[in-house]
Order: structure tokens, then sequence, then C-alpha cells
């Protein structure tokens, strides 16, 4: 057979200057040749930058924007990238494949579902829809939950999750994780198949089966996976430490013909093991591919020198790494970040309270500053002492917007509307109708699930008459909102779909049933105007779905900010635990309950694994910051038994330089415990109870 290679179209001219806007670095990543490709990207060091660049790059030597797989973990992230690929090309780049493994997944499901059994037009479960699902489950089951303590459906949920993102079976797991559930393992797996067999009869993914069932094209499907192969030239994956087992393999089998993969991310940055993230994958990807080139950003252009170099002495202390040095662009401001050992935890709120409002006097805007802590709970005296003084902020992991029961029944709507065998969907919106409640609902959707059309069955005047004569008008008004609905002006608009819904019966629903009927109303509008911008309502309801997933949390709800103090709205304190900030950087960084065994968590210190984890999160929360870092914790704490316990620092704080931190005495008109003489880490001794 006689091979013919097509030359790579290089028309093209080099608009960039690639010497003049990289440093060397970065400049050696753009710029490396074919093959695998590891780059650990310390904190602060352009990695965002260095992505953008290779993209365009790849472009101005003649690949085509088709052929580039851009995956990273939130779809902005990724419409950022290519924005500012366009900026540097003054080209459409827009035929980049960009986005998260989830919307990817999705995107390629829809072209090949019925490979797997599915139809094009399956609905996306989202973490409350799963857990619906798996309580219908333990009813079909005929399990007694009464008879012994057995997990709600979001417990199981969280199961099978953890279980397929770790390729891992379910009986290891429940071992490993649910000691407490093992009696009843094989009443947990008989849910588990009974929920896989009722999506696949109610044509419904759930997140984890946008990654699962887009492995299996590649794996199962030859033909499918030599399109993807042959299509994707070079694979970019930024945040690969944060990859799991099941991300990892679906990268390989993609990247499998090509071969030109690169991976970007620090595994100093890697602390999501317990949502299913495999710290090995970018530990041990020189092992998996030989090969591979790897390069290092050690350059810092975040945060000061001091902030760098405290930053490095606490990783430093980590066995498995790859070893790296960051080192600050920036010059020293001549601010060693602090140390505030405080009297408790309300002294402790009152220094943070107090040298914010110091620092705003100074002209830094609240919005410029952030307090983080390990755990959520860890923010409660913090914001007591905010709402007192008056200062605004934010919680960053505060109400699930689209979670909200109003949000969730009117997306229903929408949902039944382009996949009318939605269950889930059908008896949400059908108990939303007066006088139907769980029975009737039920009773509906059996003769609904097996109709060919379900829509067009409920305008019938046979089925309008089997309903209890009570809810006769009510659906009288919902099948006309039907018909309304699936117009051809509004079959696809879903703005004009939600305005129809609110307009023609809900607005009343909501002023009947709940107190804050126009908050409600509102953000039901506001939702209208978000949909505008799509042009079926099946992209709109794989967006809202997606939006989900990006969490580091369970996939689940997308998180919204609940603003508790009011204030100039352009500037809020942020309040965010140390997961949640991480991508983020503020001018002024407070981070409280450094204290051993609140960070790190007692839990974590079972292993080796988990304490090394935790540095880890003890570095992200450092290299937040930009100008000032305050490190602070209570010396005593008052716990349930009423005994006093007495902190000392955290193991991150101790086992570093003492150069390295300043520490700084609280005092107050009248101390509980005097702090004056406390100027060196030798005074704060092991943790005592004071009875």
């Amino acid at each position: 057979m006689k091979k013919y290679v097509i030359k790579s179209d290089t028309a093209r001219p080099t608009r960039i200057n690639y010497r003049a806007e990289l440093n060397e670095e970065q400049l050696a990543v753009v710029g490396a040749g074919k093959g695998p490709l590891l780059v650990i990207a310390g904190a602060g060091s352009g990695k965002t930058r260095t992505v953008t660049y290779r993209v365009a790059r790849l472009i101005e030597a003649g690949v085509a924007p088709a052929r580039i797989l851009l995956v990273t973990f939130t779809n902005r992230a990724a419409r950022e990238m290519l924005s500012r690929v366009e900026g540097l090309l003054g080209a459409d780049v827009r035929r980049v494949w960009g986005g998260t493994f989830h919307s990817i997944g999705n995107r390629i499901l829809r072209r090949h579902a019925a490979s797997l059994g599915y139809e094009s037009n399956y609905s996306i479960l989202d973490a409350e829809d799963a857990k619906d699902m798996v309580d219908a489950c333990i009813e079909e089951a005929a399990i007694d939950t009464k008879a012994r303590r057995f997990p709600k459906g979001e417990v199981l949920r969280e199961m099978f999750s953890f279980a397929t993102n770790t390729d891992t079976p379910l009986d290891q797991i429940i071992a490993a994780k649910y000691p407490y559930f093992e009696p009843l393992t094989n009443q947990i797996k008989r849910v588990d198949e009974l929920y896989q067999a009722r999506k696949r009869e109610r044509n419904a993914m759930d997140y984890d089966d946008l990654l699962v069932n887009w492995k299996r094209l590649l794996s199962e499907k030859p033909d499918i996976a030599a399109i993807y192969q042959e299509q994707f030239q070079h694979v970019l994956v930024d945040e690969y430490q944060d990859t799991n087992m099941l991300q990892a393999e679906i990268v390989d089998l993609v990247a499998e013909k090509q071969r030109n993969l690169m991976v970007v991310g620090d595994d100093a940055q890697s602390i999501f093991a317990w949502r299913g993230a495999n710290f090995d994958n970018i530990l041990k990807f020189k092992d998996r591919y030989p090969d591979a080139q790897i390069f290092r950003l050690e350059a810092n252009y975040r945060s000061t020198p001091e902030i760098v170099m405290l930053a490095n002495a606490s990783i430093g202390h980590n066995r498995k790494q790859f070893p790296k040095n960051l080192h600050a662009v920036r010059p020293s401001r001549g601010l060693t970040p602090a140390l505030i050992p405080a009297r408790d935890v309300e002294q402790q709120a009152a220094f943070v309270a107090s040298r914010i409002l110091e620092l705003r006097d100074e002209g830094v805007p609240l919005e410029d500053m952030a307090i983080l802590y390990r755990a959520h709970f860890q923010s409660l005296e913090m914001q007591l002492e905010l709402t007192r003084r008056g200062i605004p902020y934010e919680i960053r992991s505060g109400v699930r917007f689209f979670e909200q029961a109003h949000i969730k029944d009117v997306t229903s709507y929408l949902r039944l509307l382009v996949n009318p065998r939605d269950e889930l969907a059908w008896k949400r919106v059908l108990k939303l109708i007066p006088k139907i409640g769980n029975a009737t609902a039920a009773r509906v959707w059996e003769r609904l699930a097996y109709a060919a059309e379900p829509l067009a069955l409920i305008r019938t005047d046979e089925f309008a008459k089997a309903l209890p004569k009570g809810a006769a008008l009510g659906w009288q008004e919902f099948a006309a909102l039907i018909n309304e609905l699936t117009a051809p002006e509004t079959r696809n608009a879903p703005a004009k779909q939600i305005e129809l819904i609110l307009n023609r019966g809900y607005l009343e629903y909501l002023q009947a049933n709940y107190e804050n009927a126009d908050a409600r109303e509102e953000d039901l509008r506001q939702l209208a105007n978000f949909a505008l911008r799509y042009d079926t309502t099946e992209a709109f309801l794989s967006e809202l779905a997606l939006l989900n997933s990006e969490r580091f949390a369970a996939p689940g709800p997308t998180v919204g900010e609940d603003v508790v103090m009011g204030g100039d709205e352009d500037e809020r304190l942020a309040l965010s635990s140390v997961h949640q900030a991480k991508g983020l950087e503020w001018r002024v960084v407070f981070l409280i309950w450094a204290a051993d065994g609140r960070f790190p968590s007692a839990k974590s210190l079972r292993d080796a694994e988990g304490e090394e984890e935790e540095r880890r999160l003890f570095y992200v929360a450092l290299t937040r910051a930009q100008d000032e870092l305050y490190v602070c914790f209570p010396l005593i704490e008052s716990d349930r038994a009423r005994q006093t316990v007495l902190h000392r620092p955290s193991r991150f704080i101790t086992e570093v330089p003492k150069a390295l931190l300043e520490i700084w005495s609280v005092d107050e008109e009248d101390p509980l415990l005097a702090l004056d003489g406390l100027d060196d880490l030798d005074d704060l001794d092991t943790p005592k109870l004071i009875n």
C-alpha cells in the first residue's frame, strides 16, 4: 500500500512573539514537539497562560482547531482560554473541542447514544434527580428500611458514584468507607442494579454515566474510538492532578493513537482524594508514558517572596511529590507572614475583623480579602463577628440556586418536553396540578410510560376523564400550557417557555405556597434571561445539568453566593473553605483555625497519605495570598463536655523555620489569657485538657 502524507497547512503567518510574551520555562512548554508532555505548574506560575499559548502555537503551526481537544475542570475555564487564543490569533477558534470531561462526554454521546442502547435525547440526572431515583429503587426492592437502618438515597448515590469514579467494586467501597453498612451489602448491590436498569429504561444518564459511557464507546466500540483517536491530533488536560481513575483512562484511550498528550497540573495541589481524585495519575504519569518530557513552571507571579518561601518550606516536608522550588518574581514588600495565637475563638474572630477594617481604611477593598478555613463549621464565630461589626461578606459555599424547589419545578416542565419519558420530571410537574398527589401522579405516569406519544396522549379527552373530578380544571390548564410550550414559535425557545410557565399558573402557585414569592419570581425571571443565549431547550438543559458537575464536591448543585450583610454590591469579603478557594487569589488572606487536630484534621492523621494531602491543602491556602498572609488559631476552646482544651499550632506551622513567620501578640483591655510573653513557637506546648 502506498502511503501519502498531506502536508500541514502552514499558510497562517506567525503573529505572536512568543519569546517576548513568555518566560523561559513557559516558552519551553509552548515550543515542545510531539509526544507526551507532563507540565508541573507551581502555584501562580502562569499555567493558564502557558496552556493558552500552546493552543495558539499549535494552530499557527497548521493544526486544525477541530483536531485539538482541551479538557478543563470548568466550562468557563475552557471558554476563557479559547477566548484568549482568539485574541492572540485574531481568528475564530470555536471548532476547538474545549470543555469539561462531562460536557465533552455529553457532546460525543449525543452523537453515538444509539450504539450503547440510548436515544440521543437522553436526560441528564443531577444530584437530586439521582437521589430520587435511588429512593424509588429502594422502594422497588421492597427493602424494609424500618426494620434495620438502611442508607438513604443520597448516601447510596455517593457510594455508587465513588465506586464508579475510582473503578472499585461496590462491596470494597462499602467495606472501606461505610463499614457500618457492610451487613447490608447484598441489598445495596441490588438497589444499584435496579438503579442502573431504571436509568436505561428511562433514557437517562447521571453525571457518572457521561464518563462511564464515554469510556465504553472508546473501549467497546473500536470503529467509534478510531474516529476520535484519529481526529484529536493533540489532547491537552488542565488540572490533571484532580482527575480520577476513570478520567485518566478516558484520556489515555483518546490519545492512544497520536500520543500527543499534554497534561498540566501541580501535584502539590492535589487535594480532592475524598472525591475520588487519584494522586497517582500525575505522580506516575511517567510510568505510563516512559518517553514523556517533564517540564516545570516554578516562577511565581502571584505572591511576595516571603509567602513563597513559607509555602516552599511547608510542602517540602511531603515525601511523595515532584521536587520543585518556587521563586517569586515580585519584589518584597517587607511583610513577613504573621502568626496570630488568639486567646480563644472569639478573640480570633475579633482580631480578623479588626484587622480587616484597618486594611479597608488603608485602601484595600473588601473584595481583595478572604478568610479561609479547613471546614465550613469553623467560620461560625467569624460570621457572627462580621455581622456584629457590619462588614458585608459572602459565603462561597452558600445556597444551592439550581436545587431550589421553584427552579426544579420550572426546569422539570422543560425536561419532559425534551424527553417525554423522563419519569422524575413528569411526577414533579404532575404534583403541581391541584388535587393531584403522589398516588394519582404515579397512576398517570404508568399510563404515560407506555404511550408512544405521551405529550399527545395528555391532550385527549379520554385521558382527562380518567382523572379525579377535582383535578379537571387544573388538568385542562396544564394541557393548554403544554400546547403553548410545544407550539412552533416556542418549541425551541427556553426563555419564552419559562415565561409561559410562570405566567400560566406557576406565579399563583408561588404566591400560595411561599412567603418569599417575589424573590422566587425574580429568580425565574433571571433564569429566563440566562436562557436567552441558547438556541434550543435541549442545549439549555444540558448546560444547566453540566454546570452542576463542575464542583469539586460531589457532582451536584451549582453553588450560589449567600450575601449575609448588605453594602456595596461590588465590595464583599469572601469566606471560603480552602477546597473551594483553589484556583483563586486575594491580596490579603486570613487562614483561621490553624490548630493541630483542626488543620490538619484529626481524621486525616490516621495515615501518612492523609497527612500529606492535608499539607498540600495547607500549601494551597498559603499560596492564595498575594501581599499579606495571617495565620490564626485559638489557644483555648471549650468542648461539648464543658472542658477547656488547650490548642497548639498546626504541625504545618511548627515544622517550618521560625524566621519565616512573625508572631503577633493580641492584647485587649481585659485579657483572659496574656499573650505578651509569647514570642517563640516553643512556648506553644502540647495540647492539654484543663478540667
